[in-house]
C-alpha cells in the first residue's frame, strides 16, 4: 500500500497524473461521484484546522465517501493508548486515515503499523496535501514550472519544508529566504540536495529577502508563529520583521509576480493588507483549489 507522506512519494510521472486528474474532476464531477462509494475515511486531528478538514470532509463527500472527524480529546495519540494500536484498530473499521499532527514521527509510527491508506494532513515537518495544491495552482497561472522563479519569505516550517521537497522532485528553481536561525530543516535540505543531483533543480537557502525576491515569479509566505508556539509570537515579530510581504518587497519582484499564503493570514506581520488583497494576491485561488487538488489525489490513491 502507497502512503502519502511526503511530497518524495511522488515521482514526476504521479504529480502529472494527478494534476490531469484534477482537471478531469473539475470539469466533469460527476463522473467522480462513487470513486470512494462505500468507503470510510477518519480525519485524526490533533491540531485545529478550517480548511484542511473542511476541505478533505467536503471532497471526501462529493467523491460518494463518508467523512468521520476524530479530535485529539477522543484519540490521544500515544496516551490513552499507543499509535499502534489506534492505527491497528482503525486499520478494521477504515479505508483510509489523514492524520493531521504535531509530531512527524507520530505520522511514521502510525502508517508503519497501519493497514489502510494514509495521508499526512499536516505534521510539524511537513504539509505535503498544501503544496501539491499549490504547484498546481501556480502551475494553472504560469504554464511551464521550470521557467520561472519561486520565492518562499518567512520561517522555514512545515510549508516551506515541503515547498523545498517538491521543487526538487519537480525540478524547480525555488529561493528561501529566512531570518539567521529559523532556516528549513537540516535533514530536509540535505534530502532535497540529494534529489536536485538528479532533476537539476535549484534550490537557494538565504538570510537576505530582498536578494531571494529579486525577479521572483511567484513570493510565497507563512506565519512568522506556527500553532502550538504562540508564546514565542512576541519576540517572533522583532526577528522577522525584515521579512514582511509588503509593497516595498514586492517591488523587487517581477511586475506580475504571484503572491501566495496558505492562510490562515496575520494581517501586518508577515504579509501586509494591502499586499493581500491585492491583484498580486491568488491566496484564496489556492484554498479553493485545496479541495479539487485532494479529491484527485484521493481518487488517484484509491485507483491504485
Amino acid at each position: 500500500m502507497k502512503h502519502f507522506i511526503s511530497l518524495t512519494d511522488l515521482t514526476l510521472k504521479d504529480f502529472r497524473e494527478i494534476f490531469q486528474l484534477t482537471e478531469e474532476l473539475r470539469n466533469n464531477p460527476q463522473r467522480f461521484n462513487q470513486v470512494l462509494g462505500g468507503k470510510f475515511i477518519g480525519l485524526l486531528f490533533e491540531k485545529p484546522s478550517l480548511r484542511t478538514r473542511v476541505s478533505f470532509e467536503v471532497g471526501i463527500n462529493q467523491l460518494g465517501g463518508k467523512a468521520i472527524y476524530l479530535s485529539s480529546q477522543e484519540v490521544q495519540l500515544g496516551k490513552r493508548e499507543s499509535i499502534g494500536d489506534v492505527a491497528k484498530t482503525l486499520s478494521k473499521y477504515l479505508q483510509g486515515v489523514i492524520l493531521r499532527t504535531f509530531s512527524h514521527q507520530s505520522i511514521l509510527e502510525f502508517a508503519k503499523n497501519s493497514q489502510i491508506l494514509v495521508i499526512n494532513g499536516l505534521t510539524d515537518l511537513l504539509h505535503p496535501v498544501q503544496v501539491l495544491s499549490d504547484f498546481y495552482t501556480i502551475y494553472k497561472r504560469k504554464k511551464d514550472l521550470k521557467a520561472i522563479k519561486i520565492c518562499f519569505v518567512g520561517d522555514g516550517n512545515n510549508v516551506c519544508n515541503s515547498l523545498i521537497l517538491g521543487s526538487a522532485k519537480l525540478g524547480l528553481n525555488l529561493w528561501v529566504a529566512s531570518p539567521l536561525g529559523f532556516e528549513p530543516d537540516k535533514d530536509v535540505i540535505k534530502k532535497a540536495l540529494q534529489i536536485v543531483k538528479k532533476t537539476r533543480a535549484k534550490i537557494r537557502i538565504l538570510n537576505n529577502p530582498e536578494l531571494a525576491v529579486k525577479s521572483a515569479d511567484v513570493l510565497y509566505t507563512d506565519v512568522w508563529t506556527s500553532m502550538g508556539k504562540e508564546e514565542e509570537r512576541t519576540w517572533r515579530r522583532e526577528v522577522f520583521e525584515e521579512f514582511r510581504v509588503d509593497k516595498d518587497l514586492l517591488r523587487l519582484a517581477k511586475k506580475n509576480c504571484l503572491v501566495m499564503h496558505c492562510l490562515p493570514a496575520q494581517r501586518g506581520e508577515e504579509i501586509s493588507s494591502e499586499i493581500l488583497d491585492s491583484k498580486n494576491s491568488i491566496v484564496f485561488e489556492q484554498a479553493e483549489n485545496r479541495l479539487y487538488v485532494q479529491k484527485a489525489l484521493l481518487a488517484w490513491l484509491f485507483r491504485r
